[in-house]
């Protein structure tokens, strides 16, 4: 399943923890990989208002040799659709269609770079699990809720809290027969952390899902699955799109329902029951 990440994944994964001049860069090359697949060192450097020396940089940064394989390895992609597209309000028509394409990027990027074999063993772990708690901050806490419907609807039973202080004393109550999930933007979280070094002291398994797989969280987990972001919102800065974590949430729902028939029969019947809420 999995596919080698292409340099634009591997920019986009290393841009939380740029250099501001790298981020110069890595701009330039998101919004023109075609072009600068015929750039001189001198033009991108010029485009970017750097250096030369700073792109040669750049390029040791995302572990490549040099500009040279910078722009193979845009060669290799430049017959894809697979760099950030814009929005601006003066454009609407065409905001709307990049903004379509932006998300329907973060959701193929996550599922295509999925590995195969971790996965499985994440299917199976979540499937002999006695509880699995599911743990996030601010705005992506959303994602914990619906991770813990639709586990719950299958007869899985999940837990959470949108208080960390709670989230983190279910932890304590946990066993080493139960699971830690965390849903994290940097993987920086200091709370989530913590809350780690609970969950293992408890000898619980962590799975996480973060957009950089060197992430601190990413390394204090005992397995890790990358969530993949395209939306810019501001100049220099880019947004954790809940949209990439609710979809592997789901391609999670969708591969255990897929597995075991008692599941699908669980959601039917709680459709039956709940189903006289509604018109």
């Amino acid at each position: 399943m999995k596919n080698e990440k292409n340099i634009i994944d591997v920019i986009y994964e290393k841009l939380p923890k740029m250099s501001l001049t790298d981020k110069k860069i890595a701009q330039i090359i998101i919004e023109n990989s075609q072009l600068v697949v015929n750039f001189t060192i001198a033009q991108l450097a010029k485009k970017a208002d750097v250096s030369e020396a700073s792109v040669s940089r750049f390029c040791k940064n995302i572990d490549i040799s040099g500009f040279h394989q910078l722009k193979i390895k845009l060669a290799q992609i430049s017959n894809q659709d697979d760099g950030y597209k814009s929005v601006d309000e003066s454009d609407l028509k065409k905001s709307l269609s990049n903004i379509i394409d932006n998300k329907s990027l973060e959701i193929k990027k996550t599922i295509e770079n999925l590995p195969e074999e971790e996965l499985k063993q994440i299917l199976q772990i979540l499937t002999k699990a006695r509880i699995i708690q599911f743990t996030a901050e601010g705005n992506t806490y959303p994602v914990v809720e619906d991770a813990i419907y639709k586990f719950n609807q299958i007869g899985m039973l999940a837990i959470g809290d949108a208080a960390w202080e709670t989230s983190l004393a279910q932890t304590m109550n946990l066993t080493d027969q139960d699971i830690l999930v965390v849903i994290s933007n940097s993987g920086e979280s200091r709370e989530l952390l913590e809350q780690i070094e609970v969950a293992h002291q408890k000898k619980l398994i962590v799975i996480s899902m973060t957009n950089r797989a060197d992430s601190p969280i990413a390394r204090k987990s005992e397995y890790h699955l990358t969530t993949a972001v395209r939306q810019r919102v501001f100049q220099s800065e880019y947004y954790f799109s809940r949209i990439a974590s609710a979809s592997l949430i789901e391609t999670l729902f969708l591969l255990l329902v897929s597995k075991d028939e008692k599941r699908r029969s669980q959601i039917i019947k709680h459709e039956g029951i709940i189903a006289d809420r509604k018109i």
